[in-house]
């Protein structure tokens, strides 16, 4: 346990442009905190010790201000950067090498039963103020937008951005080698814009084809 948070640390250190040292991020860094308190309560979780493991993870959301469930499951290098209001869920599983911002949610619908959360996969970068609801997968390397409602599966490889979010890069068009050691949340397509250039396409080609319509009609009557 304690090796995998010294390199949660160290992960956070690389990642963080703030960070100078492992030993600032294991005494300040409020992230680093929550995952040192989750790895014990989902330890406790685990071993059926159900009111312990609540009990730790709720001390731990009143010091951090990061909500984890001890049922979440969590991989290695987790770099949760300022986050005050994050919300993960029981069901919840969140891969390796992942970056999540402030503000985020992987919760549920409030419809489903037994498997209710999202499952994140490896590499992915979840942006500020993002919502991740519902018991489906995030693809690997995937990037989800700044205050995204995400309500379904992502592809690997993909960047979502919206309310209700949509996919707007697909592999082959992505940016860097890993969205979450990136941490790019700035370069991200605008589908508005996309679907505004989509239909000022079709209504050029229509007018093109109109216009040559009318020339053959007039070019009939003389």
């Amino acid at each position: 346990m304690f090796k995998g948070l010294l390199d949660d640390a160290r992960s956070i250190r690389d990642r963080d442009p703030a960070a100078r040292t492992t030993l600032e991020v294991v005494l300040l860094y409020q992230g680093f905190h929550a995952l040192f308190y989750h790895r014990q309560a989902h330890w406790l979780y685990q071993h059926k010790h159900f009111f312990l493991a609540r009990a730790l993870s709720q001390f731990a959301r009143h010091m951090t201000g990061i909500e984890i469930h001890p049922g979440a499951k969590i991989g290695k290098r987790l770099f949760i950067d300022h986050g005050m209001g994050i919300v993960i869920g029981e069901t919840a599983e969140i891969g390796d090498d992942c970056t999540i911002y402030h503000g985020v949610t992987l919760g549920g619908t409030g419809k489903d039963t037994g498997k209710r959360h999202p499952t994140i996969g490896n590499n992915v970068l979840i942006s500020t103020g993002a919502k991740v609801l519902g018991p489906f997968t995030v693809g690997d390397n995937s990037r989800i937008g700044a205050n995204a409602v995400v309500l379904q599966e992502v592809p690997p490889d993909s960047t979502v951005v919206g309310i209700k979010a949509r996919v707007v890069k697909i592999a082959g068009q992505r940016i860097g080698p890993s969205p979450a050691y990136t941490l790019d949340q700035i370069n991200l397509p605008d589908p508005l814009a996309q679907e505004l250039c989509r239909l000022q396409s079709r209504v050029y080609a229509n007018e093109q084809k109109l216009r040559k319509e009318e020339a053959r009609e007039r070019e009939a009557d003389e």
